[in-house]
C-alpha cells in the first residue's frame, strides 16, 4: 500500500512539474507581449488603434484566417498521409486534433520544443503505435524546418533586392537565425546519417559536462535519453533512404503548408487596400522573419517576432498602418491558433480522462479496490 501512494505520489508530482512549467511558459508569453505593446504603442490611444483595425477589409480578414486554417490543415494532411502509408487507421479530423495541439505546445514552449510529443501522446491514446507516430513527426520535423531554410535561401538569392531594401532593419538577426537553423539542420543530418558517432559525441559531452551542469545522479538518464534519439533516427534514416517518394511528397506537401502561413502578410496588405508591393516581395520579408526568430529560444519567439514585423514591414505598410496590420496579422497567424489550440487541447485531454477512467472502471469493480491495496 505504501509503494501504491508513493508511486502515485511520484506521478501527481510529476504531472504538477509538467503542467506548472507550461503556466509558467503563458505567463512568460503574456509579460512579453505585455511589454512588447507598451514599446510599441507607447503614447498612442487603444482607441485609435482599434480604428484603424477596422479599416481593414472583413473579408481579407476571413481569407487571412482561412489561410491560417489551410496552414494548420495542411499538417493534419501530411500526418494523414503517413499514418494511412503505414496502414494506421486514424481519421482526418484527428489529424486535425493532433496539428492544433501540436502548435498549441509548439507555441507556449521554447524553441517549439513540447509540439511533437504532446502528438505523439495524443496519437498513443488514439492506438497509433508509439513507432509510427515517433517516425511521423520526425520526417515532419526534418521537412519543416529543411523547407525553411531552402524557400529562406533561395528567395534571398532571387529576391536579393528585396532583402536588402527591407530586411536592413532586421539587423543580426537575419545572419543569426540563418546560422542556427542550418547549424539545427547540419545536426540532424549528423545524427540522421551517423548515428552510431552521433551517440558517441553525444555521451562524451555529456560525460564532459557531469559535475558542471548536469548532476551525477542524472548522467544515466542523459545518455539513455541520447542513445534513445540515436535509435530513432536510424530508424528514419532506414526509413528515408527506402521511401524516397513517400519522402518527396511530405516535403512538397510541407512547402505548401508553409507559403499559406506566410501569405498572411500580404492578406493583410491586400485588406487595406494597397498595392505596389507584389505577392512574392512579402512573402519573401516573411520567410526572412521566420528565419530570423524561429530558432530562437522564446516561447512563440514572443516580442522578438513583432519587433520583426514592424522592422521589416513599415516601408510597405507606412507609419499609419504598420502597427494594426501587425496586430492583425500576429492575431491570425499566433493568437488566434493559441486560443483554439488550447480549447481543442482541453477538450481532446478531457476525452482522454474518460476514457482511460471507463477502462479502469470494470477492473476497480471487480477487485474493489483490494488490488491498488495488496501492491
Amino acid at each position: 500500500m505504501n509503494c501504491s501512494f508513493r508511486r502515485e505520489g511520484t506521478e501527481i508530482k510529476g504531472i504538477i512539474k509538467k503542467y506548472f512549467k507550461y503556466v509558467l511558459d503563458v505567463g512568460f508569453i503574456v509579460l512579453v507581449l505585455f511589454l512588447t505593446y507598451r514599446l510599441l504603442f507607447k503614447g498612442q490611444e487603444i482607441s485609435e488603434i482599434l480604428k484603424d483595425i477596422r479599416h481593414a477589409s472583413p473579408g481579407w480578414i476571413v481569407s487571412g484566417g482561412a489561410a491560417v486554417f489551410f496552414f494548420i490543415a495542411g499538417e493534419s494532411c501530411i500526418i494523414f498521409y503517413m499514418l494511412k502509408v503505414f496502414r494506421q487507421k486514424i481519421r482526418f479530423l484527428s489529424c486535425l486534433k493532433y496539428s492544433f495541439i501540436g502548435f498549441f505546445f509548439s507555441y507556449i514552449t521554447p524553441s517549439s520544443s513540447g509540439g511533437q510529443p504532446a502528438q505523439m501522446y495524443y496519437m498513443k491514446k488514439d492506438g497509433v503505435k508509439i513507432g509510427f507516430s515517433t517516425l511521423v513527426m520526425l520526417v515532419i520535423t526534418i521537412a519543416y524546418k529543411a523547407v525553411l531554410v531552402l524557400l529562406g535561401l533561395v528567395l534571398f538569392v532571387v529576391r536579393n533586392d528585396t532583402v536588402a531594401e527591407y530586411g536592413d532593419g532586421l539587423g543580426f538577426l537575419l545572419p543569426l537565425g540563418a546560422v542556427l537553423n542550418v547549424a539545427f539542420i547540419g545536426i540532424l543530418a549528423f545524427v540522421f546519417f551517423r548515428p552510431a558517432y552521433a551517440r558517441r559525441a553525444g555521451i562524451k559531452v555529456v560525460n564532459a559536462l557531469t559535475g558542471l551542469v548536469i548532476r551525477p545522479e542524472n548522467n544515466e538518464r542523459y545518455v539513455s535519453r541520447i542513445t534513445r534519439i540515436c535509435d530513432t533516427y536510424t530508424m528514419g534514416a532506414t526509413y528515408v533512404r527506402e521511401n524516397m517518394h513517400t519522402v518527396a511528397v511530405v516535403f512538397l506537401m510541407t512547402v505548401v503548408q508553409r507559403l499559406w502561413l506566410f501569405s498572411v502578410t500580404w492578406i493583410v496588405y491586400k485588406a487595406y487596400g494597397l498595392s505596389g508591393v507584389s505577392f512574392i516581395d512579402i512573402v519573401t520579408m516573411q520567410v526572412m522573419i521566420g528565419v530570423a526568430v524561429e530558432m530562437l529560444p522564446l516561447p512563440g519567439a514572443a516580442g522578438i517576432t513583432e519587433g520583426c514585423f514592424i522592422l521589416a514591414f513599415t516601408d510597405i505598410f507606412g507609419e499609419e498602418l504598420i502597427k494594426p496590420a501587425m496586430l492583425i496579422s500576429r492575431g491570425l497567424t499566433f493568437y488566434a491558433v493559441l486560443i483554439v489550440g488550447g480549447i481543442v487541447t482541453m477538450i481532446a485531454h478531457i476525452m482522454v480522462i474518460k476514457s482511460d477512467k471507463q477502462i479502469n472502471a470494470p477492473a476497480d469493480k471487480d477487485t474493489g479496490g483490494k488490488e491498488e491495496i495488496t501492491k
